[in-house]
């Protein structure tokens, strides 16, 4: 019977493995290796302020910004400071602009947080034989990245690198929602609804006021300008709420049974030991229940930040 070593050899003739840093861009599927296990090293990403540069997720990111921005314009300026009862304003300002500073803390975080991903080029034979395996383990070996693949890792085509637990890619974020970054998109789909349903609510009470006296009253602007502000106001929030409710509701679930997205599209059986329910909100909020887990800024290092932006870029993300 061959030993490890020799069965690595064979599958050196078929996937040659490259030196660490090379980018392979070929194939479509990982290929099976039984030269290690299943975990590998993440140092890679210390020091890396994480962004994407795809010009599509760029686009759809800036329009999340603008939509958010725009709402903010239109019940600030166009229902509340007109308004005649300073604590409603006050009140519904304060609470309205609260959420949406969250809903965008939270945007940023995923979109600058990096969601998991495995060191590209780490699946080098002398690395490999220093992890002192054990003979007939297996691992993969994702030949587009050439890095070990960790079990439940998925090879994302648009960050070019296998990301650990993967939800999907998320162009809205511009970023994928993986392992580090699954909590900071739940918060994001979670406040953007709530000032959805805000922004809707407000709208109808603007509406019923103002049927009853003079539209002149009611806004600064002209009643045609204040009208189709707020009919926008209402589409976008309607689209919005669905959108991220739905969503919302589908990441507590997969938290909550363990899976993500493309293990349940793809039917995969679990090979893991799943943490169900709050086991699993546990590992991905952190720590037992808490209102830190509604709070987008837990862990951010604003020095680091502002160091890491000085930096130089490389590759598919910003890195120093």
């Amino acid at each position: 019977m061959q030993s490890s070593n020799h069965r690595l050899r064979d599958m050196e003739q078929h996937h040659p493995l490259l030196s660490a840093g090379a980018d392979v861009e070929t194939g479509s599927l990982a290929a099976g290796v039984m030269v290690g296990g299943p975990h590998a090293s993440h140092a890679a990403g210390n020091r890396t302020l994480w962004f994407i540069q795809d010009s599509c997720g760029m686009v759809c990111a800036g329009m999340t910004w603008f939509l958010v921005l725009y709402a903010e314009f239109v019940v600030n300026f166009v229902m509340l400071l007109p308004s005649k009862s300073f604590w409603y304003s006050l009140l519904n300002g304060a609470t309205f602009n609260s959420l949406a500073v969250l809903a965008l803390a939270s945007h940023l975080r995923t979109m600058l947080t990096d969601p998991g991903a495995v060191p590209k080029g780490n699946a080098t034979k002398e690395y490999m034989e220093s992890l002192q395996l054990k003979p007939g383990e297996v691992i993969y070996k994702c030949p587009k990245c050439c890095s070990i693949k960790p079990e439940r890792a998925h090879h994302c085509s648009i960050c070019k690198r296998c990301i650990r637990k993967m939800d999907h890619h998320c162009p809205w974020v511009n970023n994928c929602v993986g392992e580090k970054n699954q909590r900071f998109f739940v918060l994001f789909t979670m406040y953007i609804a709530l000032i959805s349903a805000h922004a809707l609510g407000l709208s109808g009470m603007h509406f019923f006021t103002c049927i009853k006296v003079q539209w002149n009253e009611c806004s600064d602007f002209s009643p045609g300008v204040s009208v189709l502000l707020l009919i926008f106001l209402c589409l976008e929030a309607i689209l919005f709420l669905t959108f991220t409710a739905v969503m919302f509701g589908t990441q507590i679930h997969s938290i909550c049974n363990d899976e993500t997205e493309i293990e349940r599209l793809k039917n995969e059986k679990p090979t893991w030991e799943r943490r169900m329910r709050w086991d699993g909100m546990k590992t991905v909020f952190g720590g037992p229940p808490s209102l830190l887990w509604c709070n987008p800024f837990t862990g951010l290092r604003l020095r680091r930040l502002l160091l890491l932006t000085h930096g130089r870029r490389s590759g598919s993300e910003f890195s120093v």
